[in-house]
């Protein structure tokens, strides 16, 4: 018998709608399969088997974030297919930090009004992520919620589960001074600080299509960029050099990230003329009369991530990051310090 409620779609909700979405969504999940998935989309639960082979103590490491109101560029310019990279991002970025790989993961959509077509567009992004973490997407919800949203808005958050050898852990326990600090480009703004970008670029009443030389590309799609997935370049690194410590550059910049991955007593001396920054965040600086100072403290800055490592292994590092298409380069070295992070 054919699940349906006219009651249900009078007040709002139509449960057949979900069931076209999810129908739409699984050409773009097929993409994400990988050796461990056991569960088809659908069901209450999504299974996983892990491959524990030569790990001598398995550690589940999970990680989960939203959009955030990035989301309002994509509603106001109609463009759903890219936000779900950024959720994947800034999940599995995180992850990566401790030197997890990333197993799986799972979406939640919450929109006012459910048009399958949306839904399943917004999926292809997950996907997308997924596919450039090396992650399986086993499963996710889809929650039409009238009356708390409005027709044509929709949050969009997740999480991911990876997995490390508890010897393997990266911590802080091996830093030293003359580590060596590498940075890992952004691709932009990433997902962080849109409140403030909002603002700034007073996007409900700017033409967000209209090119702008200073970018070399629209606001729009200099603001919408999708952020960078490290997951690849990170893991190929750890296996060819020796990694003391990693920071993903989210909200708070360098002075709230790096410090995480620092112990007490040494300082993240970062050259700051070494920073290869994107005019994006000239451009907002400029515009919303911010200083260096707090936008170091609110945006990536053009490093999405950071990676230490001892100096010794640097050049195995950036050999490794390079060949996976991670343009890093140095930025700094640790020293002895009680500040943990130095902006020179």
């Amino acid at each position: 018998m054919r699940s349906f409620s006219d009651s249900y779609r009078a007040a709002g909700v139509n449960i057949e709608a979900g069931y076209e979405g999810v129908k739409l969504m699984k050409q773009h999940v097929e993409r994400t399969m990988i050796p461990g998935v056991v569960s088809d989309l659908g069901g209450f639960g999504g299974l996983f088997a892990p491959n524990l082979t030569g790990m001598t103590e398995p550690v589940l490491v999970s990680g989960t974030d939203g959009v955030g109101t990035k989301l309002r560029l994509a509603i106001l310019m109609d463009k759903h297919d890219t936000v779900g990279i950024d959720c994947v991002a800034m999940c599995v970025n995180d992850i990566i930090c401790c030197g997890a790989k990333p197993l799986f993961f799972l979406d939640y959509i919450a929109l006012g009004k459910n048009e399958p077509e949306k839904v399943a567009t917004l999926v292809s992004g997950v996907a997308e992520g997924c596919v450039q973490a090396g992650c399986a997407l086993i499963g996710g919800e889809t929650a039409e919620m009238p009356g708390f949203y409005p027709e044509d808005e929709y949050d969009l958050a997740g999480f991911s589960v990876g997995i490390v050898d508890k010897p393997r852990v990266v911590d802080h326990s091996k830093m030293a001074a003359g580590d060596v600090v590498l940075a890992l480009p952004s691709s932009g703004i990433h997902s962080n600080g849109y409140s403030l970008v909002r603002k700034v670029f007073d996007v409900e009443r700017t033409d967000l299509g209209k090119h702008v030389d200073e970018l070399g590309c629209a606001l729009g799609e200099a603001l919408l960029t999708p952020t960078r997935i490290y997951v690849k370049p990170v893991l190929a690194a750890l296996s060819a050099a020796e990694i003391h410590g990693i920071s993903h550059i989210t909200g708070g910049g360098f002075f709230e990230n790096i410090p995480r991955s620092i112990p007490d007593g040494l300082c993240a001396r970062i050259e700051k003329s070494a920073v290869r920054t994107p005019p994006i965040f000239g451009m907002l600086a400029r515009l919303g009369a911010i200083s260096e100072r707090e936008m170091f403290n609110t945006y990536n800055m053009g490093v999405g991530m950071t990676v230490i490592v001892s100096a010794d292994s640097a050049d195995r590092a950036l050999a490794a990051l390079q060949a996976e298409g991670c343009d890093a380069y140095p930025i700094g070295e640790i020293t002895a310090g009680e500040e943990k992070v130095a902006l020179c």
